[in-house]
């Protein structure tokens, strides 16, 4: 019986080594549209910027909140980028900028996309 039982987990063993799996693949679909740079913007205010550990949409919190950047940019056409790159003053309240210091490291990182997408975010709050 011990015979009969080896060769049948032999015949067993070599026949599924011989058979590959056949994965299926999804035939394309309509092109996903890209990402708005809103939502990106979003993705990275609440990730991996963690700005959203120090500014809220409409209450301050450590730094001013989002609104208030948003206004404070626009009204007076400062350019928000650039503050991003630590390559113009602080406009919205430059008593917190030696907070913001520590921040720097990771704006300074990001792409173009990436600061343009959160610049877009910030001024979605614009009332």
């Amino acid at each position: 019986m011990k015979p009969l039982v080896i060769i049948l987990l032999l015949v067993i063993f070599s026949a599924s080594c011989g058979k590959s799996e056949k994965k299926e693949s999804n035939p394309p679909g309509p092109v996903s549209q890209k990402q708005t740079p809103e939502n990106l913007g979003k993705e990275i205010f609440e990730g991996k910027g963690n700005c959203v550990a120090c500014h809220q949409p409409n209450q301050k919190v450590v730094g001013p909140s989002i609104q208030q950047i948003a206004s404070v940019y626009k009204e007076q056409k400062g350019n928000l980028v650039a503050f991003l790159k630590e390559e113009s003053e602080p406009i919205v309240d430059p008593s917190q900028y030696t907070v913001m210091k520590a921040n720097f490291a990771i704006t300074k990182a990001m792409s173009g996309e990436e600061l343009e997408a959160l610049e877009s975010y910030i001024y979605s709050f614009k009332k």
